[in-house]
């Protein structure tokens, strides 16, 4: 096996950092963004939609953005990436000061192509590191997320009442996250930008360097689609839950700073369970350990069914997080191997397009639902959500059964 040399160490670290840093002002975004709303805007079932948006952006932006990155290199993209967070927080923080609804769901929309790059770390993590490394390199890098847990809901405690109105000053650090998100890319080495070409008679040595397949063929393995279903479920059922729960703690007559609270352990949930997903899934398997995600998003809406009270919040959300993190975490590392080096950017950007086009659509739904017809259905509709995962893996292992030879368990 080989090992991680000190270069590569630090490259990964450093993208550790930019997770941390970048997922700190995406957490912000979702941690304040229901409640700024409200504070101007009458209808409050459309408090999500600015959130909504930069999930719609995601979906829009994440194909031009990884093919972006193949051609110019992951580094530059990132960073063009860090330039639209800059952008798009500034006019998020200026349609709060106007009062402009609107301008805040155009921020939301700019905010997606920032998103759409931070959620590619993990594919370039895999870039940094040995195949030998592949699931513990995603999973170190999704392990920056443990600070952003503390960073992001800090950050908004701190700023939300420093400036009328309120969660002003949290828009102005969302810019400076993105600012130093921007300089810390400077200082990471990403693998050169190799052209790709077809090598007669290849074999086994030449694998790398086979043609690059048409999207309807990566897209019909049956790996790539459990895979792809998986993280769908696994990012919707988070974004339905999460976006809607500073809404419903607020609706229980508890204080702003309780909704802080619960996405803080939330966020904790998500990301501290990657210091060992990554070595869950070598000794155990992908899809046992995506089973073992399913089954805690399902815990955690028996969580969020059984109370309304702080603990019931608390609860539910920090499952949520731990059964995103097994879920999603095994389902990239089971989409890496669906498909060739010459292949990566438009396999990535249609995952991703499925991921959070999934996304968009709970997130508005999470706001509706909420305020037309409450926590407990919102739950309820979860449940039909993480069915279609438990339909997916169990998919996935009888194709395995049948077929062993074409990918690991």
């Amino acid at each position: 096996m080989v090992s991680l040399d000190g270069r590569m160490r630090r490259n990964i670290f450093l993208l550790a950092c930019c997770q941390a840093i970048g997922q700190a002002g995406n957490t912000m975004m979702f941690s304040a963004t229901a409640l700024a709303v409200v504070t101007f805007y009458p209808h409050r079932d459309f408090a999500t939609l600015p959130v909504t948006l930069q999930h719609l952006g995601v979906m829009l932006w994440v194909f031009p953005a990884s093919l972006l990155m193949q051609r110019m290199g992951r580094r530059f993209g990132f960073r063009v990436g860090s330039v639209f967070g800059m952008i798009g927080a500034s006019i998020v923080g200026y349609g709060l000061y106007s009062a402009s609804f609107m301008a805040m769901c155009l921020g939301g929309l700019m905010l997606g192509y920032a998103v759409a790059c931070l959620q590619m770390y993990r594919f370039a993590a895999v870039e940094l590191a040995p195949p030998s490394h592949r699931a513990k390199a995603i999973s170190w890098v999704t392990a920056g997320g443990v600070a952003a847990a503390v960073l992001g809901p800090s950050l908004v405690r701190w700023t939300h009442d420093q400036l009328v109105p309120l969660y002003l000053a949290t828009y102005i650090g969302m810019v400076c996250v993105h600012i130093t998100v921007f300089t810390l890319m400077s200082f990471i080495r990403f693998p050169p930008q190799a052209e790709v070409k077809a090598v007669p008679g290849g074999g086994a040595q030449a694998e790398n360097l086979l043609p690059a397949r048409p999207l309807r063929v990566i897209a019909s393995q049956p790996r790539f689609i459990a895979a792809a279903l998986s993280g769908m479920v696994a990012f919707g059922t988070m974004s339905f839950v999460m976006s809607a729960s500073p809404l419903a703690i607020v609706a229980c007559g508890m204080p702003h700073t309780e909704a802080h609270w619960v996405i803080f352990l939330h966020v904790l949930g998500m990301f501290v369970p990657s210091f060992f997903t990554g070595n869950l899934i070598t000794r155990f398997g992908t899809s046992m350990v995506m089973l073992w995600g399913i089954g805690l998003l399902l815990l955690g809406v028996v969580a969020g069914l059984t109370g309304m009270t702080e603990w019931n919040f608390r609860i539910a959300l920090t499952l949520n997080g731990v059964g995103w993190n097994f879920l999603f975490v095994g389902a990239t590392a089971l989409v890496t191997t669906c498909y060739r080096p010459s292949e990566r950017g438009k396999a990535q950007a249609l995952n991703d397009f499925l991921v959070f086009g999934t996304t968009a659509s709970t997130s508005f739904l999470a706001g509706f639902l909420q305020e037309r017809l409450g926590w407990y259905p919102l739950n309820l509709f979860a449940i039909l959500l993480v069915a279609v995962a438990v339909l997916a893996v169990g998919w996935l292992r009888w194709q395995l059964e049948r077929q062993p030879q074409q990918a690991p368990g």
